[in-house]
C-alpha cells in the first residue's frame, strides 16, 4: 500500500495547489508542495529500508492496485513495484526533488506564478515516480509521457516571452519523435510475446518480460533499438539532444530538476530496467555504447566555448548522460545507475548554485559580465567548487568513483577507442568547469554599477539545499568504492540481483556466450542450451516459465530468466554477445592496470582544472590566441554548437514549414478540404437547388405543360418499346 502513496502524495499536492491556486497564501502553497515531496521521500526511504532487510534475492515489493487492461490473454495491471534499482531511483528523485522544492521557496518567492510553479513541480515528481515505480512497461510509459508534458509546462513557464514558449515546444516535439520509437518497441514486444503468455501473466510486466526473455530474443535487436530511440529523446543523446540546452529557458530550479533528478535520467533507467533484453542484442548494445561515447565528447567540446552559465551546465549534462549510456552499452548497468545517482547530487548543486549567482546578478546569465563573486557569495562559491571538483572526477568526491568505474568497465571490456573518447571528455569537463568558475567567481566583477550594488548572498532557503547537496557530492560516491581501493563496491552489490544474472560475455576466444552469475563466475551458455535444437529448447523454457507464472505471476524468476537469457544469447543470430560488465565478464582482473587507469584519470582531471585556471585567470592572452587559431573558425564552430540547430533548421524545419504552408495548408486544407469538399459541396447544392427551384415556380400553366410533355414522352416510350 505504501508504494501507491509514494506516487499519489505529490499528485495530491499538485491537485490542491492547482485547484485552489491563488486562493491559498503563497507560502502555504509552497510549503504544501514541499511537504508532499517530503512525505514521498519518507515513504520511499521506509520501503527502501524494508528492502534492505530482505535477503538479496528476495528484494522485491509490489502493490497491484487493480487490473488496468483485461481482455483474453491480454492483461496489464495498474500497479507499482520496488526492487533495488527502482529503490535507488526513488530516493534520488524524491530526495533531490525535495531539496529543489525547498530552494524554490526562495528563488521563486517574488514570481507572480508561484502557486502554478509548485503545482507543476509536484506534478513532475508524480510523473517521475510513476515512471520509476511502475510495475510494467506501460506504467513506465505513462510516467514517461507525464514527465514530457511537465517539462513542456515548466520550460515554457514564463510563456509571455516567445523564446521560452518556443523552447517548451521544441522539447515537446523532439521528445515525441523519440517516443514514437518507444511505442513501436512496445508494440513489437506485445506482438511477439502475447501468443506465448499463460493465464494471469501480465503482458508488459517487467518480471514476465524477464521470464520470457528467450521468446523475445529473436526480436531483441529490433526492440532494443526502438527503445533506444526513445531513450535518445529523454536522455538527450545524439541526434535528439537538441532540446536540452534550450530547456534553460525555464526557471533555474526547473533546470536542476530536469537535468539532475528526473526527466533526463529516464532513458538511462529504462535501458537499465530492460537490461535482460539488451544483453541479448549485441548490436543494440554497441549502438548504445558508441552513441553514448560520441555524445560525451561532442557535448564537452561545445561546453568549452559557451558564455551562458546555464548553457555550459546544460551541455555538461548532455556529456555526462553520454557516460551513463556508455556504461549501459558495455554492460555495466550498475555503473550507469551509480553515475545517475552521483550526477544528481553535483549537477543539482551546480544548477542551484548557478541560480544563486543569477539571483545575485539581477537575472544576468552571461559569464562575461560576471566575475569576482567568490567573496560576495561565499556559501555559493564554496559549494559550487565542491560540485565542480565532483564533476571533474577529483578523488575522493562522488564523481570520481562513478566516472572512473565507467571508464574502467569500458577499458576492461575491450572497448579501448570508446575508453579514449571518455577519457578525453573527462579532461575537457574539468577544463570547461574551471573556465566557468574563473569567469564567474574570480577576477574583477564586470557588471554595471547598479547590478554590483545589489549583489548579495542568497537566503537560507537557497543556501541550505546547496550545503546538503555539497555534502552528498563529497560522500555520495563512497558507497561505491571499488574492491581494488579496499572498498566493498556496495552499490554494485546492492544492484546485483537486478543485473548480475543477465550479464552475458564471450569466452576468452571471442566465441560462445557465457552467463555471469552474481559472483562473477561464468557458466557456458551450452550448459543451459541445446545447440542442436535451439527453437525447441527455447520453447520448452517458455513453457516452463509460463507454467511457473500461471502458479505465481509475480514470483521471483532469477535463475530461470538467467537460463533463458543465456539460451537466447546462444542463438541470437549465431553471434555471441559483446563483452559486458568489464571485469565481471572476465573474472579476475589485473588491479595494477586499474590503479594505473584510476591514477591517469585523476591526473587528467587535475590537469584540466589547472589548465582552465591558468588560461582564464593567469594567461588570458592564451585563450584569445586559441580563439584566433585557424582564422577563428574552430572557435566559431564550437561557439555555434557545430551548427546542428541550423542544420536541423535547413533539413527539417524549413522544409516542414514549406510542406505545411504550400502543400498541407494551401493545397490540402484550403484547396481540397475547404475549397473542393466544403465550399464545393455547398456550391453544388446551391446550383442544384437553383435548378430545382425553376421547376417549383407555383405557375399552374407550367405544371400543366410539364404534365402533358411527361405523359407524351411516356406514351411514346411505351409505343416504340413495343
Amino acid at each position: 500500500m505504501l508504494l501507491r502513496w509514494i506516487v499519489l502524495v505529490p499528485l495530491l499536492g499538485a491537485a490542491v495547489n492547482g485547484l485552489l491556486n491563488r486562493r491559498l497564501p503563497r507560502q502555504v502553497a509552497g510549503l504544501l508542495a514541499c511537504a508532499a515531496v517530503g512525505i514521498s521521500f519518507a515513504l520511499s526511504l521506509t520501503v527502501f529500508l524494508r528492502l534492505a532487510g530482505m535477503p538479496a534475492e528476495a528484494r522485491f515489493v509490489n502493490d497491484i492496485v487493480t487490473t488496468w487492461i483485461g481482455f483474453g490473454n491480454l492483461q496489464v495491471d495498474l500497479g507499482f513495484a520496488m526492487d533495488p534499482l527502482s529503490g535507488v531511483m526513488a530516493l534520488v528523485v524524491t530526495g533531490v526533488g525535495f531539496l529543489i522544492h525547498i530552494y524554490s521557496l526562495g528563488y521563486m518567492s517574488h514570481d507572480k506564478g508561484f502557486p502554478r510553479f509548485f503545482t507543476y513541480l509536484n506534478l513532475f515528481i508524480f510523473a517521475m515516480m510513476t515512471l520509476v515505480l511502475g510495475e510494467n512497461l506501460l506504467m513506465l510509459f505513462v510516467g514517461w509521457e507525464g514527465v514530457g508534458l511537465c517539462s513542456y509546462l515548466l520550460i515554457s513557464f514564463w510563456f509571455g516571452e516567445e523564446a521560452n514558449a518556443a523552447a517548451g515546444k521544441k522539447a515537446f516535439v523532439v521528445n515525441r519523435i523519440g517516443d514514437f520509437g518507444f511505442l513501436l518497441g512496445m508494440f513489437v514486444i506485445g506482438a511477439t510475446l502475447l501468443p506465448h503468455l499463460g493465464v494471469g501473466e501480465g503482458l508488459l510486466s517487467f518480471r514476465v518480460l524477464q521470464a520470457h526473455a528467450g521468446t523475445l530474443a529473436p526480436a531483441a535487436t529490433l526492440i532494443c533499438l526502438l527503445l533506444f530511440v526513445g531513450a535518445t529523446g529523454k536522455s538527450a543523446q545524439i541526434p535528439l539532444y537538441i532540446w536540452l540546452p534550450d530547456a534553460m529557458a525555464g526557471p533555474t530550479p526547473v533546470s536542476a530538476l530536469i537535468h539532475a533528478a528526473t526527466m533526463v535520467t529516464a532513458g538511462v533507467y529504462m535501458i537499465a530496467r530492460m537490461n535482460f533484453l539488451f544483453v541479448l542484442a549485441p548490436t543494440a548494445m554497441n549502438v548504445v555504447a558508441v552513441v553514448g561515447a560520441v555524445t560525451a565528447i561532442f557535448a564537452a567540446t561545445i561546453a568549452l566555448t559557451q558564455n551562458d552559465i546555464k548553457k555550459v551546465l546544460a551541455y555538461s549534462t548532455v556529456s555526462q548522460l553520454g557516460y551513463m549510456m556508455l556504461a549501459c552499452g558495455v554492460g555495466a548497468f550498475a555503473m550507469g545507475i551509480f553515475h545517475v545517482m552521483t550526477h544528481a547530487f553535483f549537477k543539482a548543486l551546480l544548477f542551484l548554485g548557478s541560480g544563486s549567482v543569477i539571483h545575485a546578478m539581477s537575472d544576468e546569465q552571461d559569464m562575461r559580465v560576471m566575475g569576482g563573486l567568490r567573496k560576495k557569495l561565499p556559501v555559493t562559491f564554496a559549494t559550487f567548487m565542491v560540485g565542480t571538483l565532483a564533476l571533474a572526477g577529483i578523488f575522493p568526491l562522488a564523481g570520481f568513483f562513478s566516472k572512473d568505474e565507467i571508464l574502467w568497465k569500458t577499458w576492461s571490456s575491450g572497448n579501448t577507442l570508446l575508453w579514449a573518447l571518455g577519457f578525453l571528455g573527462a579532461g575537457l569537463t574539468a577544463f570547461y568547469m574551471m573556465r566557468l568558475v574563473v569567469l564567474t567567481f574570480f577576477g574583477e566583477n564586470r557588471a554595471s554599477a547598479e547590478v554590483k550594488h545589489h549583489i548579495h548572498e542568497s537566503p537560507a532557503t537557497m543556501t541550505m539545499p546547496l550545503v546538503i547537496l555539497a555534502v552528498l557530492s563529497v560522500v555520495g560516491g563512497w558507497v561505491g568504492i571499488p574492491h581494488f581501493m579496499g572498498g566493498g563496491a556496495h552499490f554494485e552489490q546492492w544492484l546485483e540481483p537486478v543485473f548480475a544474472r543477465h550479464e552475458v560475455a564471450p569466452d576468452a576466444h571471442g566465441a560462445g556466450a557465457h552467463l555471469v552469475d552474481a559472483h562473477g563466475a561464468e557458466t557456458p551458455a551450452a550448459e543451459t542450451h541445446s545447440a542442436e535444437n535451439p527453437a525447441a529448447e527455447t520453447h520448452a523454457a517458455d513453457e516452463q516459465a509460463a507454467g511457473d507464472h500461471a502458479a505465481d505471476a509475480h514470483a521471483p524468476t532469477g535463475h530461470d530468466a538467467g537460463a533463458m537469457a543465456a539460451t537466447a544469447a546462444g542463438h541470437d543470430d549465431g553471434h555471441a554477445a559483446p563483452a559486458h560488465g568489464g571485469e565481471a565478464a572476465h573474472g579476475a582482473h589485473d588491479t595494477t592496470m586499474e590503479w594505473i587507469l584510476a591514477g591517469a584519470s585523476l591526473a587528467w582531471g587535475i590537469l584540466g582544472l589547472l589548465l582552465g585556471y591558468l588560461v582564464y585567470a593567469r594567461r588570458v592572452g592564451v585563450a584569445e590566441t586559441f580563439q584566433k587559431m585557424g582564422g577563428g573558425w574552430p572557435h566559431k564552430v564550437l561557439l555555434n554548437k557545430y551548427y546542428v540547430d541550423e542544420a536541423y533548421e535547413g533539413a527539417f524545419i524549413r522544409p516542414g514549414y514549406w510542406l505545411s504552408r504550400t502543400v498541407l495548408w494551401k493545397s490540402v486544407d484550403a484547396g481540397l478540404i475547404d475549397g473542393l469538399l466544403v465550399n464545393g459541396s455547398a456550391l453544388a447544392v446551391a446550383v442544384l437547388g437553383s435548378v430545382l427551384r425553376l421547376f417549383q415556380n407555383g405557375m399552374i400553366r407550367f405544371y400543366a405543360w410539364s404534365f402533358t410533355i411527361g405523359v407524351t414522352v411516356f406514351v411514346l416510350y411505351l409505343s416504340f418499346s413495343g
